[in-house]
């Protein structure tokens, strides 16, 4: 197998890219041995995905390319309006992967459920300006009208307040603050509603489409609040009992999944496949997308995965409170699921 590599890429990002691609050969081979050895049938995974989200275009890749069937799996999609639906399929029961984010978890479990989590994407929002906007620093969000996608305990926005209490401002009383849907955030924002706009990664890279400015990415401040790396916000998520009952089932879909990411980070004839379920109105916007959907892959090991949201778990509960983390002030032991083959 060959593999190129656009000449776009930094050294140091190639050679991660490379020992992405390593594991995730050596985690295909040895699954692909172990299922001649058994004869294993095909594995049912039913998946509770949000009908707008990017899974959607992971899971379009897969068929695509008939990664589920290399894998010896049959995927049973149940398309959502909301992660919130997707929550409640999970624990009802009705479903067995779906996306969410480790704090979500570690609260669950706090609370009894035996959820874990394996990263999948570490993409996250920013802070979006238009081009020619005076706002040049973080500091200079003081005193102008702030459009926050979410609410009130949205992560990034928990994040970018504790950072900038490190420099002695608390943006939330000395700025104005407007919460809203993060389609409507983006919507007023490109009406020029907003001086500055915080939302998620999707909806930052339609702003940057169309000419706005990316202030500052949630990634860049988070080495201030602890972290050593880019840290996975967003993850599959399952129960551990049925992960325990379906470990070889689990490993392989976790490969299936990295082999479709190999194909979206390689190969732009990929995304021109998945363009229409993207949204992209045109190719500027396909190729933001692209790019930060690339920068957003998992390339680091689970322990530094875990150290860091343990670093970041801390600030959140501290800015959040229990509202956020619900009665656990440490992000709980199990909720990063360790048993894949490479990790």
């Amino acid at each position: 197998m060959r593999i190129v590599l656009k000449s776009t890429l930094s050294e140091e990002t190639a050679h991660k890219v490379m020992k992405f691609l390593g594991r995730t050969l050596a985690l295909a081979t040895t699954l692909a041995l172990t299922q001649v050895a058994m004869g294993h049938a095909a594995d049912t995974i039913r998946l509770a995905v949000q009908k707008t989200g990017t899974f959607s275009w992971e899971l379009a890749t897969i068929r695509a390319g008939g990664l589920d069937k290399e894998a010896d799996l049959s995927l049973e999609v149940t398309e959502l309006a909301s992660p919130e639906a997707g929550k409640i399929a999970l624990r009802a029961g009705n479903a067995d992967i779906m996306l969410s984010d480790w704090l979500w978890v570690s609260r669950e479990r706090a609370l009894g459920a035996k959820l874990t989590f394996y990263p999948y994407s570490s993409a996250l929002g920013a802070v979006m300006v238009p081009a020619a906007s005076p706002i040049k620093t973080l500091a200079d969000l003081k005193g102008r009208k702030l459009g926050v996608g979410g609410g009130p305990i949205d992560k990034s926005w928990l994040l970018l307040q504790a950072r900038m209490k490190q420099d002695g401002i608390d943006l939330k009383s000395e700025a104005t603050i407007a919460y809203g849907a993060p389609p409507l955030i983006a919507a007023k924002t490109l009406d020029g509603e907003m001086d500055a706009s915080l939302n998620f990664w999707n909806f930052c890279a339609q702003l940057e489409a169309k000419g706005f400015r990316r202030l500052a990415g949630i990634e860049e401040i988070l080495p201030k609040l602890g972290a050593k790396g880019a840290v996975s916000a967003v993850g599959y998520v399952f129960e551990e009992s049925w992960a325990a009952s379906h470990r070889d089932a689990v490993a392989r879909f976790i490969a299936m999944t990295r082999k479709a990411k190999q194909l979206l980070v390689t190969s732009d004839a990929a995304w021109d496949k998945i363009a229409p379920l993207t949204g992209a109105t045109d190719a500027a916007m396909l190729k933001t997308y692209r790019e930060r959907y690339r920068d957003g892959i998992p390339r680091r090991s689970i322990a530094d995965e875990e150290a860091d949201a343990r670093v970041l778990y801390r600030v959140l509960a501290e800015t959040g409170g229990r509202d956020l983390v619900g009665p656990a002030a440490e992000l709980d032991p199990g909720t990063f699921y360790h048993a894949v083959p490479g990790d």
